[in-house]
């Protein structure tokens, strides 16, 4: 049986509060962000922004947990979560997600699946 966990490889980046950083970041583990990241992230792991952490473009993550500000686009292959003091101005793309009371999310959303779901038109449905 597969133990879910979230640090699955038990690599972990982390950008400190006090650290700004500028540019793209790619990352085969996971990354946690206390600090500031102007630019784009994207991690094989999963992302968690801390409350204090602040991230202005293009996240993409496994899952993404939303702690602290998100000014851009956010695409998760699985979950997003938006903590309850978490601001989200923008994009976001993912199968599921959980917002918290007090979060605030302003921007679209798109909630991706792998099933397809049939739709029933008017020619399939017994309408007589």
């Amino acid at each position: 049986m597969k133990k879910d966990n979230s640090f699955e490889n038990n690599e972990l980046t982390i950008i400190s509060s006090g650290v700004v950083l500028e540019g793209k970041m790619k990352c085969n583990g996971n990354i946690r962000i206390d600090g500031a990241i102007n630019g784009d992230i994207d991690a094989e792991g999963n992302i968690t922004i801390g409350t204090n952490g602040k991230v202005k473009g293009e996240i993409t993550a496994k899952d993404i947990t939303v702690g602290g500000k998100v000014d851009g686009i956010i695409r998760a292959e699985s979950k997003v979560i938006l903590e309850a003091k978490s601001v989200l101005r923008g994009e976001l793309n993912t199968k599921i997600l959980v917002i918290a009371a007090g979060a605030i999310f302003d921007g679209t959303s798109k909630m991706i699946s792998t099933e397809k779901i049939p739709i029933k038109t008017p020619q399939t449905l017994n309408i007589k």
